[in-house]
């Protein structure tokens, strides 16, 4: 397995996306989504994404009793600071110390560990509470050791600078791929300057990229009120997906994995991590490691899928909240 740095752990060059596993993407197994991620253990895969909100910490939970005999061998990163009730997509953020020391404590005993490897700041919300206050509250769960590293989710470059002159700040993870380049608007120049690895969640555009997305109305499936998904902006967006298409066919390899391996191929500091509840989607995404993109076949694909082309926004109203922050 190809590897990557994200602060001072050494990680697998693809992450696992755990949300998936416990809701916004239709009906849950979590008997499929256990052997899942031990088929990505087996693989090599050893950096596991989570929150504390993502099924009303059901997916901390679900991660901990894979988690069970293998601390030390696999890194987890969770997150905190979106409040949702349970089954409600509308949320609040809170950054207060309080909070973050609460919730920590609440993660700790859903993982079954003594600390998480890496802990973000799922959402700022930067009018309601200093960064220094966040931030010095992140810090003091570092010394403590309840924490190992400090990662960031949906800021801005300015904010990123900001955060690493009071604490080092190990990651930032933001939404990237073929159909969303915001972050090289100053992101990834600013986790180069801080010394930051980029985790780019939704990298196959929540399964759009892949080519294999239906058209759903199942409200249990967050794309069915995603703008980018709805009617208006669909079919505007399946010329990203014939595109990618052609590309990968170039490339002999599937759309998944051309979509993966442009990511990988626009830094080191760069770590994807695909959700996927499946088998099958795990292994035909590991395979984007060993497509090889020339600097040719980078600037080929950017002059073919230009910043901006997809149509609509990439969340809903409630879903923008926080982000560049």
């Amino acid at each position: 397995m190809q590897q990557r740095k994200i602060g001072d752990m050494t990680v697998s060059a693809l992450g696992l996306g755990c949300m998936g596993m416990s809701e916004f993407y239709g009906a849950t197994d979590d008997a499929q989504s256990l052997a899942t991620l031990e088929s990505a253990y087996g693989a090599g895969v050893t950096l596991y994404d989570t929150a504390d909100c993502y099924g009303a910490g059901h997916n901390e939970q679900l991660l901990g009793r894979f988690l069970r005999g293998k601390q030390g061998r696999v890194h987890v990163a969770t997150k905190c600071g979106l409040v949702r009730a349970p089954g409600e997509y509308a949320r609040r953020i809170d950054n207060s110390a309080a909070y973050i020391r609460q919730a920590c404590e609440a993660s700790l005993s859903r993982l079954g560990v003594e600390r998480i490897d890496l802990y973000y700041l799922h959402r700022l919300n930067l009018a309601q509470t200093p960064l220094e206050e966040s931030m010095g509250a992140l810090a003091g769960l570092v010394r403590e050791g309840k924490i190992g590293a400090i990662g960031l989710s949906e800021v801005s470059a300015a904010t990123l600078r900001r955060a690493a002159a009071l604490h080092p700040v190990a990651a930032v993870q933001s939404e990237y791929s073929l159909w969303t380049r915001e972050p090289e608007q100053g992101v990834l120049d600013a986790c180069r300057e801080v010394g930051a690895a980029f985790c780019a969640y939704s990298p196959l555009g929540r399964g759009f990229l892949t080519g294999a997305y239906a058209a759903t109305r199942d409200s249990a499936d967050c794309r069915s009120f995603n703008p980018r998904f709805a009617d208006e902006h669909l079919g505007s967006n399946q010329r990203i997906v014939a595109c990618v298409r052609a590309l990968a066919a170039d490339k002999g390899c599937t759309p998944a994995q051309l979509a993966l391996a442009w990511l990988l191929a626009q830094g080191e500091h760069i770590v994807p991590i695909p959700g996927t509840k499946r088998i099958a989607y795990l292994h035909d995404n590991l395979g984007a490691l060993a497509v090889r993109l020339s600097a040719d076949d980078c600037a080929r694909i950017g002059a073919v899928l230009p910043p901006g082309m997809a149509s609509g926004a990439r969340y809903s109203e409630a879903g923008m909240a926080g982000l560049d922050a």
